[in-house]
């Protein structure tokens, strides 16, 4: 007889997956103060966002095996004790060389809360109301990315960068007892004689998982390019304090919340798959009109810092809209290998993330008019691969 599962707190299984996109953007606030105080360049230190995605895809793969064979709740235990350790790195360094090492393990330990989670997820919870769980925890990861920003302009402004990463060091702490004392182990039995390979083999030969791979990436990708990009806009160019861009961010996020909100909600009429293509159709009409605005001239006026903010909002509407379902659909035929296939899939979307969020560092120049048609491009593509997606679908 299966032993029965024993299913965690929603609010843990938030914070274990939510951590890691507060690690990414708490800092970024903090940005163009660690260019000049650690005497890097602004790509240079944009790199960070990117080599932490890099990070992270190598972290699934080893933590989604790992969960397999030693149970979901060590695998969990053990990352986020390497995570504070790279986020003690992160405080120490005294170069940008440093700084992206320590980002590099960092990362690799955060991706346990990501990887580990949604395996948890996935082998808890069944059909349609897995699709709803989803897009409920999606709802509050909208906000993550949005709370480091906002925690971080704050502690930046008050006591520096250096203190952003120590409060990311005390966060690991509290997240390991939390999750000493709360999660419990869902894995039924241990899954130790899994062929990667030939799972591999599964999933590259896999059309749908191409696709939804390609999503999660790009999605991701536009979502951190612009938290990347952001402070260099709205601090540098629109003059906003660093606490007043963290507090700005809050306001952006409602919108990834909202898309999300909606997805659940239209999941009672239509396909998931088709929630996806309208969700890419917004994305893309976002970045259009950020693309318009961009090429039409931006000064640095309130009036025209709205109108920006106004097609980010609609552009990551499209996003929270689209991710949800995405993960919740992608690996729906891997459930005797789940864990396995979970961290080929997300080592595969999490290098899209870093391709992405790399592309946006190398083409930062500056100029207002790159990050619109960057994700003007990507956002088309991904509107042709939803279709595709939904086109298989009702094969």
């Amino acid at each position: 007889m299966q032993r029965k599962i024993s299913n965690p707190s929603i609010w843990l299984l938030i914070i274990l997956v939510g951590f890691p996109q507060i690690s990414e953007t708490i800092y970024t606030p903090s940005l163009p103060d660690i260019a000049h105080q650690l005497g890097a360049s602004n790509n240079a230190i944009q790199l960070t966002l990117s080599i932490y995605f890099l990070g992270f895809a190598f972290g699934v793969f080893c933590w989604g095996r790992l969960s397999d064979s030693i149970g979901r709740r060590p695998a969990m235990l053990w990352g986020i004790l390497v995570y504070g350790i790279g986020s003690l790195g992160c405080y120490l360094s005294g170069s940008a060389e440093w700084l992206l090492v320590s980002r590099l393990i960092q990362a690799f330990g955060a991706s346990t809360g990501s990887v580990v989670t949604q395996t948890i997820l996935r082998e808890s919870i069944d059909g349609a109301k897995r699709h709803a769980v989803f897009a409920q925890i999606s709802a509050a990861l909208a906000f993550t990315p949005a709370i480091g920003p906002l925690i971080g302009g704050w502690v930046d402004q008050s006591l520096g960068f250096r203190a952003v990463f120590l409060t990311l060091v005390l966060m690991s702490a509290a997240i390991l007892a939390y999750t000493w004392t709360s999660l419990p182990e869902t894995r039924v039995k241990a899954v130790s004689k899994i062929n990667t390979l030939s799972v591999a083999k599964r999933l590259v030969s896999d059309r749908g998982i191409w696709g939804f791979g390609f999503l999660i990436g790009a999605t991701n990708g536009i979502l951190f390019s612009y938290y990347a990009e952001a402070p260099f806009i709205f601090i540098e160019f629109f003059q906003m304090s660093p606490g007043g861009f963290g507090f700005f961010g809050i306001f952006v996020a409602m919108s990834s919340i909202l898309g999300a909100m909606l997805s659940k909600k239209l999941l009672t009429r239509l396909q998931a798959e088709r929630i996806i293509v309208i969700g890419t159709i917004i994305t893309m009409l976002g970045a259009l009109c950020l693309t318009v605005l961009a090429v039409s001239g931006i000064s640095a006026t309130t009036i025209d810092m709205v109108f920006m903010v106004a097609c980010v909002f609609i552009l990551l509407l499209g996003i929270g809209m689209a991710i949800p379902n995405c993960l919740s659909l992608a690996l729906n035929q891997y459930g005797d290998v789940l864990g396995t296939a979970g961290a080929i899939f997300g080592l595969g979307y999490y290098v899209v993330v870093s391709l992405i969020t790399s592309g946006m560092s190398l083409l930062h120049n500056g100029s207002l008019i790159m990050m619109p048609l960057y994700f003007l491009g990507l956002a088309v593509v991904m509107v042709c691969v939803s279709k595709k997606l939904a086109g298989y679908a009702r094969r």
